[in-house]
């Protein structure tokens, strides 16, 4: 907690999330199966690696994962339509970790949480909504309730 009136004696504060790593077995397997799930943009690549863009962020896939599969470590994509996100993980062969299948684990173990964006409590400007063609995406009533009570609802 900052307890000092001068704001460089106070400890910096967390922007967002620039990226997430993923360790896989095989960068094309990898390409071709997130390429299934989701509209993907190759933004570059290397012999071990490739980043992919996501909307109006972006993953590294890595290659060379040995651990086991995660269990309760996981992250999670937003997305604009979970059934169908949740319809080609099954088709490519995820294993669906919950009943409502918005867990599910890649062919590598990584542990993918899939949320709707109309409930959760983040907001993309509708300048990025624009850009990304989902200007037709609307907050629920309870996602509005939680921007608000935080001074971030939406304009």
């Amino acid at each position: 907690m900052p307890n000092s009136s001068d704001p460089t004696d106070n400890p910096a504060r967390a922007v967002g999330v620039n990226h997430v790593a993923l360790e896989v077995g095989d960068i094309d397997a990898a390409l071709e199966f997130y390429g299934r799930l989701f509209e993907l943009c190759l933004r570059s690549r290397g012999k071990n690696m490739a980043f992919i863009d996501l909307g109006d962020q972006f993953i590294a896939l890595s290659e060379g994962r040995s651990q086991a599969p995660d269990t309760h470590r996981h992250f999670g994509l937003v997305v604009d339509d979970i059934k169908r996100v949740v319809r080609a993980a099954r088709d490519a062969g995820a294993e669906i970790l919950s009943a409502s299948g918005h867990d599910f684990l890649d062919p590598w173990g990584n542990h993918i949480q899939i949320v709707d964006y109309t409930e959760i409590q983040f907001t993309k400007t509708e300048p990025v909504l624009k850009g990304m063609g989902l200007q037709h995406l609307k907050k629920s009533a309870s996602a509005l309730e939680e921007l608000a009570a935080k001074g971030l609802t939406p304009k």
